[in-house]
């Protein structure tokens, strides 16, 4: 029964009952200044590059090939994501893409989100719905010492998530895939600094935006939108210039000792005391469908042409795609 409890939000949370109260706290960047832009799925380079129907054969809806120019661009956000991390103090790691039960329940998703998981029922496992699972857990039923906290790590993996019930124009395209790309970024802290922490892990996210170019606006998340297991809330949401839409590119939040009382997680204080949890954090940095879509969608050229942002040129040697 207490596993069905969720975190206590910060007091410094909006109430709210729905997405409708949630509060804007800052944007980024100048939306109305794009003049050319269409939904990415109309561009005439779209089925080509972005193969959704042969992801249906080979798989099913919700699963497609990159192509070419497309999966370079994958390629290319995914190095530039982890170089950014790099440079904010975040050691790189590779992980598991399954995850056992235990795993999934130390981080919250169990037994909150059986329904958004992918189950292989033999041997018991999950696909992770995102890198915060298996990186979290890297460290359960550990202990710290005090010198050596905070500590950041990242990894970029694939994530899988069944989104039951998804459907309509919210689900076209890039807007919402059952895989997608994501880069993680995790942190180990000690409980006074926590919320300093989800401040420096929110500009670590919003600097990637800017650098990329891209119109974004920053969200605290009221008590009832906020995610089962977190105590405070940001969502950056990017501006689609094709669909005239916000959408979410990624989610920082503080978990307070949630997910480290689950996972066992603890650090011993310097002065010799009892040992205590320790604070997790983590966010998105970042994921790349709908950072792709806002890519394809904001930088039209006249001739149809995708304008590459400057930072990724390290990676593609091209000024224009498509």
């Amino acid at each position: 029964m207490l596993l069905t409890i969720p975190n206590m939000p910060d007091p410094s949370v909006p109430v709210g009952k729905n997405e409708a109260d949630n509060i804007t706290v800052s944007t980024w960047g100048d939306a109305n200044s794009i003049k050319i832009a269409k939904p990415h799925w109309d561009l005439p380079f779209f089925e080509k590059m972005l193969d959704f129907q042969r992801g249906v054969k080979v798989t099913g809806a919700g699963f497609p090939f990159y192509v070419g120019d497309m999966a370079r661009l994958v390629r290319a956000l995914l190095a530039f994501f982890l170089d950014e991390a790099k440079k904010n103090g975040y050691e790189e790691m590779i992980c598991p893409i399954m995850v056992n039960a235990a795993s999934a329940t130390a981080t919250g998703q169990l037994p909150d989100k059986e329904g958004q998981m992918y189950h292989d029922a033999q041997d018991d496992f999950y696909m992770i719905p995102t890198a915060e699972v298996p990186l979290t857990n890297f460290f359960r039923n550990e202990t710290f010492d005090e010198k050596d906290l905070p500590v950041y790590r990242c990894g970029y993996t694939p994530c899988f998530r069944r989104e039951a019930g998804s459907w309509g124009k919210d689900v076209r395209g890039l807007n919402r895939l059952h895989q997608f790309d994501k880069v993680e970024l995790v942190k180990w802290v000690h409980p006074d600094t926590s919320m300093d922490e989800l401040e420096k892990l929110r500009l670590d996210a919003e600097r990637i935006l800017q650098k990329l170019e891209l119109p974004y606006r920053v969200l605290m998340i009221c008590t009832g939108d906020i995610g089962f297991p977190h105590a405070k809330q940001f969502d950056l949401e990017v501006w689609a210039a094709g669909q005239q839409k916000w959408l979410e590119v990624s989610s920082c939040s503080c978990f307070t000792d949630f997910q480290a009382r689950r996972a066992g997680i603890r650090f011993r204080p310097a002065n010799g005391g009892k040992s205590q949890f320790v604070h997790t954090l983590n966010g998105s940095g970042l994921a790349i469908p709908r950072v792709l879509a806002a890519i394809l969608e904001n930088n039209i050229t006249d001739d149809g042409k995708i304008r590459v942002p400057q930072v990724l040129r390290k990676w593609i040697d091209e000024e224009f795609i498509g």
